[in-house]
């Protein structure tokens, strides 16, 4: 069984056309990631993981040369020869030159079939795992959030609560500091303002009228924005 699952693995490696081009250019002799990679017309960082996947199969084996560079070579060759027998008699596979009788081949064909599905399976709970923890964090960054806003809000409604009481001789009224908190985001039209504030048309035009003679408010392009020191 051990050796069954040893070449189905084999026949899994060898099953990438890439990695099979590699070895054939190997044959002719050995070769640096950068000549592979243009011989072949692979990035050299897939010819970089075909080349270790293959070393540690020990098929590859690689040296360097005085310049420090690594160059690779055939190991242990492998030829694998799929050949159909005539007279009904099936197909027989070999591996360097060694038969493998049908009940083995198709031992090995689903032992292949196990070790293919094992990887995706394995692919997939790495997916899934990776999106559980990108998950975890983009709720803990949530939560920071969250907790940040909230203090901020508390902050901002000491701070109204505060103006109000400290600074009621230039807000007259609550709808007057309505207005103000409201155009402290951004200009905005009377038909904006009343929706923001609530306040009704008649009443709003009234409050405006207050703020701009007192220099609080002014009117640009048919916006309102705060004015003077209280822009600031």
């Amino acid at each position: 069984m051990h050796d069954i699952v040893e070449t189905a693995r084999l026949l899994d490696i060898l099953g990438n056309r890439n990695r099979r081009r590699i070895i054939e250019l190997l044959r002719q002799k050995p070769c640096f990631v950068t000549e592979i990679s243009d011989t072949l017309m692979l990035s050299p960082k897939a010819v970089i993981e075909h080349l270790q996947m293959m070393e540690r199969e020990a098929i590859l084996a690689c040296q360097t040369d005085e310049r420090r560079r690594k160059y690779y070579y055939l190991a242990n060759d492998i030829l694998v020869e799929v050949s159909l027998k005539h007279g009904g008699t099936g197909q027989e596979i070999s591996i360097n030159g060694q038969p493998i009788v049908a009940d083995e081949s198709r031992a090995i064909a689903e032992e292949a079939e196990r070790h293919a599905a094992r990887k995706v399976v394995q692919e997939q709970s790495e997916r899934l795992k990776s999106s559980v923890e990108m998950l975890a964090r983009m709720i803990r960054a949530h939560d920071r959030l969250a907790d940040s806003l909230d203090q901020l809000n508390h902050d901002i409604e000491t701070k109204i609560t505060d103006i109000a009481r400290n600074h009621n001789d230039i807000f007259r009224n609550e709808r007057e500091l309505s207005v103000i908190i409201a155009l402290c985001h951004e200009s905005l039209t009377a038909e904006e303002l009343q929706h923001v504030t609530g306040n009704t048309g008649d009443m709003l035009a009234s409050l405006l009228r207050r703020l701009e003679r007192r220099g609080i408010v002014e009117r640009k392009e048919g916006r309102y924005q705060l004015q003077g020191v209280y822009a600031e």
